[in-house]
């Protein structure tokens, strides 16, 4: 088994599109809109495989996670970006176009190697090896 994709509401799903498109690499499907809900949404391509679902509609509240309290339920996924050196150059270009880096890169008690930064929605994102 492996994850087939992960899904993230949004407030503005053309700047998130642009945002995992930059930084990941993602290719993006086409935009699904269901005009009768007011839903809109786009599927974003790992080259892995796995995909990640940005989703919006008017009716869906704020996320109550930020850089410094989280709450149960989903809190972070992670992005191999293949070596240490990747980790720090990614982590550096975030921070230099304003992005909140709330984990510096690090060897972690469990051995990863990794930053953690928020996406432009405050969503936690682990970069890793």
């Amino acid at each position: 088994m492996n994850i087939e994709h992960i899904a993230i509401w949004t407030s503005d799903i053309e700047r998130l599109k642009l945002f995992y498109t930059e930084y990941f690499g993602c290719t993006s499907g086409s935009k699904y809109i269901n005009s009768s809900k007011s839903f809109e949404s786009y599927f974003l391509m790992f080259d892995s495989g796995c995909r990640l679902e940005i989703m919006q509609m008017p009716s869906i509240p704020l996320n109550l996670n930020n850089s410094f309290s989280q709450y149960l339920g989903l809190i972070h996924f992670a992005v191999s970006v293949g070596s240490k050196e990747n980790v720090d150059e990614l982590t550096a270009r975030l921070r230099s176009d304003g992005y909140e880096i709330v984990g510096e890169p690090r060897v972690t008690g469990d051995g990863y190697y990794e930053s953690c930064i928020l996406d432009p929605d405050g969503n936690r994102i682990e970069i890793t090896i």
